[in-house]
């Protein structure tokens, strides 16, 4: 890996200076960068010099003033430029460990790294930080980090986790504490390991930490290619984490837990309101995600009638499926106006798998070909596709899909926001 330019961003330094996409930066300040903290840190300067490396391969020293903290201008291909810290785990629950074969190459990558953990939020798990990597965390203080904790019991945790080095994890988050390092936490439910008196136990110790901006539970994922035999989680397990996670929370006097959104579906239970999601602080683990959405929509003015009548087919996730029928039923008030809302079940990973952000391209498929579309909008949300891309998770492409139904298919690019559907209305 290296620092690959992807893009300049217009009227910026860069620009000025022509850099073009491909070409790398070598170093900064005669120190070659290894990630885009370090970046960040090296151009905080009146003064910045940059070896290039050109698309023809040829290198130059540009000498550059400017503003202390203005920025060059550039992005790059990948967050981190030398290697991404690999995963040392073999999870139990692990959800790349349960694809199929045939994929592409990028699924397959278990990254543990508190870099990208830092700049995007990503978990980590804190089992392979090496002497330099502390010392590293240590002077900088990089926070909030992302956690996956899933048990503070050390025997259990290096159990799911399936290494030994996993057994730490209260110790290492006692050390973030006293680097005032503040961190969210995430785990990953699997009844009969951490679920009932071992959740009590990992979130009596988690709450007891000052650093802790958070803590999501989330349920396993099973594909029909495991393994290993975990137990999904099901009504009564939702139920009986739901009222653990409520003691806690009314102990607290604060919701620092929240539980990710199939709780509530598996329970068939209204989601919570606004003040229990904690400041929406984990989204991306599905966790407040509907009453973002029902809270977004409820906010929007609705017309009583359109003047060309207009009929709509959007595409989800089973889990999704409830929350977005919610607002299809109010926008099928509008006169001249019907949509129509297709829950795509996931033949490809196995039943079990609900989730939009899973649905594959040849499920959207078979879902599309069971009716005609010809007369309504085809619309799925963006987060069924690789970010920035058409691609499917198995490898299908959008326009491939759209050719072969003699379709065009609409992407709704903000998945958090009700705008979109609404303006579908219009």
């Amino acid at each position: 890996m290296a620092a690959i330019i992807k893009d300049i961003i217009k009227d910026s330094i860069a620009q000025d200076l022509k850099l073009k996409s491909g070409e790398e930066i070598i170093s900064i300040n005669g120190q070659k960068i290894e990630d885009f903290i370090q970046y960040r840190y090296l151009i905080m300067s009146e003064e910045v010099t940059l070896q290039i490396k050109h698309l023809d391969a040829s290198e130059e020293i540009i000498e550059i003033e400017k503003d202390f903290e203005e920025d060059l201008g550039i992005i790059f291909t990948s967050a981190v430029f030398d290697k991404i810290k690999p995963c040392c785990n073999k999870c139990i629950f692990c959800f790349v460990d349960q694809q199929p074969k045939g994929l592409r190459e990028t699924l397959y990558v278990k990254d543990d790294d508190y870099r990208l953990s830092y700049l995007q939020g990503t978990y980590i798990t804190l089992t392979n930080l090496k002497e330099k990597d502390k010392k590293r965390l240590e002077k900088q203080r990089l926070g909030p980090l992302y956690v996956s904790v899933h048990s503070t019991n050390p025997k259990l945790r290096a159990k799911m986790l399936r290494n030994p080095f996993a057994a730490k994890i209260l110790e290492q988050l006692k050390w973030l504490e006293k680097l005032e390092i503040p961190i969210h936490t995430q785990i990953v439910l699997c009844p009969d390991y951490n679920d009932g008196k071992e959740l009590e136990r990992t979130l009596e110790d988690l709450t007891k930490l000052k650093n802790i901006l958070s803590v999501a539970i989330v349920p396993v994922g099973i594909t029909k290619y495991r393994t290993q035999k975990i137990k999904p989680v099901n009504k009564d397990k939702a139920k009986e984490t739901i009222e653990i996670v409520d003691k806690f929370n009314k102990k607290l006097r604060k919701n620092l837990i929240n539980v990710s959104d199939e709780f509530y579906l598996l329970v068939k239970k209204n989601f919570p309101e606004k003040i229990y999601y904690n400041g929406y602080s984990q989204l991306e683990d599905g966790v407040g995600v509907s009453r973002l959405l029902l809270d977004d929509f409820a906010k929007r003015k609705i017309p009583q009638k359109i003047k060309i009548p207009k009929k709509v087919s959007l595409f989800t996730g089973e889990s999704a499926y409830p929350t977005i029928k919610i607002i299809a039923d109010e926008l099928n008030k509008i006169k001249g106006f019907a949509i129509e809302v297709i829950s795509v079940k996931s033949e490809f990973w196995g039943k079990t798998i609900t989730v939009t952000g899973l649905v594959t391209g040849q499920d959207l498929e078979k879902s599309l070909k069971l009716r005609k579309y010809k007369d309504s909008i085809v619309v799925i949300p963006s987060i069924m596709l690789r970010e920035f891309t058409e691609d499917f998770l198995d490898g299908m492409k959008l326009s491939e899909i759209e050719k072969r139904n003699n379709i065009k298919i609409c992407v709704i690019k903000n998945c958090y926001s009700a705008q979109e559907l609404v303006e579908l209305a219009k």
